[in-house]
């Protein structure tokens, strides 16, 4: 048995396609400590730089005195903290919708939606660029699963029209993890109106950083729905950890009643509802911080002089600079890394076969000299 497991681990190597965890030896940042040196860092999802905020960590602080560290219980039994429940508050009102539930992250958000509703004899249409979680939910729902080609409005319209399912549910990220462009969500919306549908977004990448106030991608579109199911991760540009899905009471109900990994895990502790409950409050004031990544983009975008390799096209924060293949996107973070730059080299199955890729990632933390010198070592490297 071990003789096989290391056998696939070495046809992985040879790929190029073996995973390697770094070590972080310091608080998260646009300079962080790793792996025993000091690097100017374009990994991290931490979009407005709040993870090391002193307003998060004095409030989490504050409440680990006040009510302890760990919740002790899952939130229908005794671990759904006053705190937990002001934030859950906080988020509805935040995101405009009627009520919200917490996750302990994204993924078990993700699974425990879609299973609590749908099933057999029910369809899910996903686009195939979709996350890995919300792909995983559809097999564990048991539901049939309809995948569109990536943005292609005409090609699910046709499946929803084509379905005979009790119950339609439309899965789609807003920012899209690896490729940083946003969903056509009015599209979205329309053919899910038209066709009797639900429709849920993943909105990681977009919450904190999309929308004047940073409310998201339903701000960033003016759009409101009771068909649209909103979750959205609280460990990225909220710069915590966590998820929560926000739509109408039945629905949130629904999920409280039957959506397995919220009901079978102990609650998060609540010093992290205390830090969220800051950080929502900074999302919202500190609109220079949205401001900044908007310089940023322009400046990585327009200081890149690229003759072999193709920047994506993303507003966001996610810049995706596609290498090609596995060992030369392996090459180019190495080389990168030799500067003092960390960049991380994103293969498949993450991606598709031969879109190997650099996934920069800006954040309101770092500033325009980090990104010139990003530019100056990709331009020197690509010319070599």
């Amino acid at each position: 048995m071990f003789e096989a497991l290391q056998s696939e681990l070495a046809g992985r190597t040879a790929k190029g396609l073996l995973r390697r965890r770094r070590l972080l030896e310091s608080a998260q940042g646009a300079h962080i400590r790793v792996d025993g040196r000091e690097v100017l860092s374009f990994c991290s999802n931490d979009y407005l730089g709040l993870a090391n905020h002193p307003a998060l960590i004095a409030a989490a602080k504050a409440a680990a005195d006040d009510v302890g560290v760990g919740s002790g219980a899952s939130h229908l039994i005794t671990g759904h903290h006053r705190l937990h429940h002001e934030l859950e508050d906080a988020l509805a009102s935040f995101v405009g919708l009627p009520r919200a539930l917490l996750f302990s992250t994204g993924y078990m958000a993700n699974l425990g939606i879609v299973t609590a509703l749908v099933g057999r004899g029910d369809a899910v249409f996903a686009d195939r660029l979709n996350h890995a979680s919300l792909n995983d939910a559809v097999v564990l729902s048991r539901a049939e699963l309809k995948r569109y080609p990536h943005g292609d409005m005409a090609q699910l319209e046709k499946l929803l029209a084509a379905s005979k399912a009790r119950r339609k549910l439309v899965l789609a990220d807003a920012v899209f993890s690896m490729d940083g462009d946003i969903a056509p969500v009015r599209e979205l919306l329309d053919l899910c109106e038209k066709h009797d549908a639900w429709l849920m977004l993943d909105d990681a990448h977009g919450f904190g950083v999309l929308g004047a106030g940073g409310r998201g991608v339903l701000e960033h579109f003016g759009l409101k729905s009771p068909r649209m199911i909103y979750m959205a991760t609280l460990g990225k540009a909220a710069g915590v950890a966590g998820a929560f899905v926000a739509g109408e009471p039945s629905l949130i109900e629904t999920l409280l009643q039957n959506a397995r990994t919220y009901i079978y895990t102990t609650a998060t502790p609540p010093l992290l509802a205390a830090a969220l409950l800051a950080s929502l409050k900074l999302i919202e004031a500190e609109a220079w911080r949205r401001v900044r990544i908007g310089e940023l983009v322009a400046a990585l975008r327009d200081g890149l002089r690229l003759q072999h390799w193709q920047l994506a096209d993303s507003v966001t924060p996610i810049q995706p600079l596609v290498i090609g293949s596995n060992n030369e996107a392996l090459m180019v973070s190495e080389r990168l890394l030799e500067r003092g730059i960390l960049v991380p080299a994103i293969r498949p199955p993450t991606v598709p076969k031969d879109t190997a890729r650099l996934r920069i990632s800006l954040s309101a933390a770092h500033t325009l000299e980090d990104v010139a010198r990003l530019v100056d070592a990709i331009n020197e490297i690509e010319r070599a």
